[in-house]
């Protein structure tokens, strides 16, 4: 019943927010700042990825569909005059994500913000990662740790070397992480993942991202690193276009915000707003605030439990 009542409380705390105190012209200067922003291509890493180079960021829209990707950046070039740069990057898929992290690494010597962006809603779940994890799970959670674990180190350096000695991760999840928690046997394919419900797969794939927000929270806030999670609101994107029949109506009944000017804001806020800066381990939501995850998604034992499954499925590589 507790865990019920949260999540209650959630939808009203996090579906009907206030009007927002910070917007997008309340973005600073970001100039000499470098970004990257996964799933950059459309949606609202598309319209984060817009006002960051606007405000002068050095932006990598980071995503596997280079068609989309130069397509998103011909727009941001017409619109404001500056061009954001295509990273290459398959999350649901280690070796990509090696790649990209490594293609990276040597063009650029710092890493002031990355957003963990990118996700995937209730696809078929005949479709897994190129490894054979679940592909929420694989995309939303150990995708983006393995990318966050090969810049990390770009990351502290830049904190060391940096004005204001900070750099930050800001991991989407969702109000859907209320619903999960964490079931290890269905993270990769097998006979548990196969009975499991869809939703509860993609709310434990928004859990684990809350999750990994606060371990790396806690074991980098030291270094400088300050690492956020964050749900976006009721936004509508082409994140639901999987859903099928029903769940695509009842979802688009429910969503009511669009991307603009709210949907992005506390993206935004979390990654330049100067107090943001002295949020390591808080949990964002919409528009713009500082609320309560769920209570278990904090436990220091869940998170070094999960970590240690992270680090195993990429060692070695």
């Amino acid at each position: 019943m507790g865990v019920l009542w949260d999540f209650i409380k959630s939808l009203a705390t996090e579906s009907f927010p206030p009007k927002s105190k910070f917007t997008i012209q309340d973005v600073p200067d970001l100039s000499g700042k470098v970004i990257i922003v996964t799933g950059g291509n459309s949606g609202l890493g598309f319209a984060t990825s817009k006002v960051l180079v606007e405000r002068g960021a050095k932006v990598y829209i980071a995503t596997r569909n280079e068609t989309k990707a130069k397509e998103a950046i011909e727009q941001i070039t017409k619109e404001t005059g500056k061009a954001p740069l295509f990273l290459k990057l398959d999350l649901a898929d280690l070796d990509s994500i090696q790649g990209a992290a490594n293609t990276f690494l040597s063009q650029e010597t710092r890493l002031d913000v990355l957003y963990n962006s990118a996700g995937v809603m209730i696809p078929p779940k005949s479709e897994v990662t190129k490894q054979g994890y679940d592909l929420q799970f694989g995309v939303n959670v150990l995708g983006h740790f393995y990318l966050t674990k090969l810049l990390l180190p770009l990351l502290i350096s830049t904190a060391k070397s940096s004005a204001e000695g900070k750099a930050r991760i800001v991991t989407v999840s969702s109000g859907a992480h209320h619903m999960s928690n964490l079931t290890f046997s269905t993270f990769k394919d097998g006979p548990v993942r196969q009975k499991a419900n869809e939703w509860v797969l993609y709310g434990q794939s928004k859990y684990g991202a809350v999750v990994l927000a606060k371990e790396l929270a806690r074991r980098y806030g030291g270094e400088g690193i300050v690492s956020l999670g964050m749900n976006p609101g009721n936004i509508n994107t082409n994140l639901q276009k999987e859903l099928p029949g029903w769940q695509a109506t009842f979802v688009k009944m429910t969503i009511m915000n669009p991307i603009l000017p709210n949907g992005i804001t506390t993206h935004l806020w979390a990654g330049t707003a100067p107090e943001t800066a002295e949020y390591n381990g808080k949990y964002l939501i919409p528009w713009a605030r500082v609320g309560t995850p769920r209570a278990d998604s904090q436990d220091e034992a869940v998170g070094k439990e999960l970590w240690t499954w992270l680090e195993e499925q990429v060692t070695g590589r």
